[in-house]
């Protein structure tokens, strides 16, 4: 029996989202094949083994944070534990990082396991950084030919002189200029719509820039598009493929973190998404090319827009550790093309291996 490291919590504005996402994936894994391990980040950083298991398999039933001993990160030698006796080593076959956003999808955690020698479940570390970072996917995305929602880039530095109303006077000229209003502000590196928001006008853009810059050092402001927001999964690693896609009909403003994990009646799931057959199948390819641009292996969820009046698809961002809670889009749309929730799970962890394998046979020294 293989044991696969959960790793969950994590320093990040998705610590909540990580703990329902972690349990439903603890629930669909395949008990006979794997012996889960669950390893819990706090919002301090601490890694600490939770040696008592889930409370239930209830995938409804947020994981919890435990107290258990400290888990250590090993240079060349994987996990141990740091117990009262001394430091022992933890067996460890493959780890799943459930880890949304910073600190955990980044790229950081990726390049960590990498030193501990340990194979893990996703992107590997550039794959990792750059669908993180919304700006450099998109500029890739773009010398790739591949659509993409306009954007404007804003870094924290640019309010470092001693007129900020002047700054956000220019920022609000340009928006007004290239796309009109509304805008929506986002961090440039975050997910779950954690400090994204909605701008009308040049003092609404003053406040949004100010909330998406306390989560990231730059930020995005993006037009206003009137579109249905499609979704797409990925697998894979050299030869990706994707599934049906699938639709998010928000009940509120737009699809804000609230709709996605608080209010049951935010949002209405459509899987598959009704398209035409060939919207669809575009769909579908674009997402191949979106994932393979940015090198990515294992799974990623693809956002898009179709716009209303001119069916024109619009790439939006990439997720390289997808939501897994009870209502997630990625198992939801991977199960409607045939692949069951627990043998998607599987399927992550050999890709897992599979690429750790591949990396065995190339040279590291001369």
């Amino acid at each position: 029996m293989q044991r696969v490291v959960i790793l969950y919590g994590g320093k990040s504005g998705e610590h909540e989202v990580s703990l329902r996402s972690a349990a439903s994936i603890v629930a669909h894994l395949d008990a006979a094949r794997f012996e889960a391990v669950l390893v819990g980040i706090g919002k301090d950083g601490v890694w600490r083994l939770e040696e008592d298991g889930p409370v239930s398999r209830d995938p409804l039933e947020p994981l919890r944070l435990g107290l258990g001993p400290r888990v250590l990160v090993v240079p060349s030698g994987g996990l141990a534990v740091e117990r009262r006796k001394g430091i022992e080593t933890l067996p460890c076959d493959c780890v799943f990082p459930v880890l949304h956003g910073s600190y955990g999808e980044d790229g950081t955690i990726q390049g960590l396991l990498e030193c501990a020698d340990l194979p893990y479940v996703g992107a590997p570390v550039m794959g990792s950084a750059l669908g993180m970072d919304k700006e450099k996917a998109k500029l890739l995305w773009i010398q790739a030919g591949l659509p993409v929602v306009p954007f404007m880039t804003v870094r924290r530095a640019d309010f470092g002189d001693e007129d900020p109303e002047g700054t956000i006077r220019r920022l609000a000229g340009e928006v007004t200029s290239r796309f009109g209003w509304p805008a929506f502000v986002k961090p440039a590196c975050g997910g779950s719509s954690v400090g994204a928001s909605k701008a009308s006008d040049a003092a609404d853009l003053g406040r949004a820039l100010s909330a998406a810059l306390e989560w990231d050092d730059k930020a995005l402001i993006e037009p206003f598009v009137d579109g249905r927001e499609i979704e797409c999964s990925v697998l894979g690693n050299d030869k990706a493929r994707a599934f049906p896609p699938g639709e998010i009909v928000s009940s509120h403003e737009f699809y804000d973190y609230e709709a996605k994990y608080i209010d049951p009646d935010g949002a209405r799931l459509v899987i598959p998404a009704d398209l035409d057959d060939t919207i669809r199948e575009s769909i579908r390819s674009i997402a191949v090319r979106a994932y393979e641009a940015l090198e990515l292996a294992g799974m990623a969820r693809v956002d898009f827009f179709v716009r209303r009046t001119t069916s024109e698809l619009l790439l939006n961002e990439v997720n390289t550790i997808p939501g897994f809670t009870s209502i997630s889009m990625y198992p939801k749309m991977c199960e409607s093309g045939g692949l069951a929730y627990s043998e998607l799970i599987t399927q992550l962890v050999e890709l897992a291996l599979e690429r750790r394998e591949g990396r065995k046979r190339l040279r590291y020294s001369f």
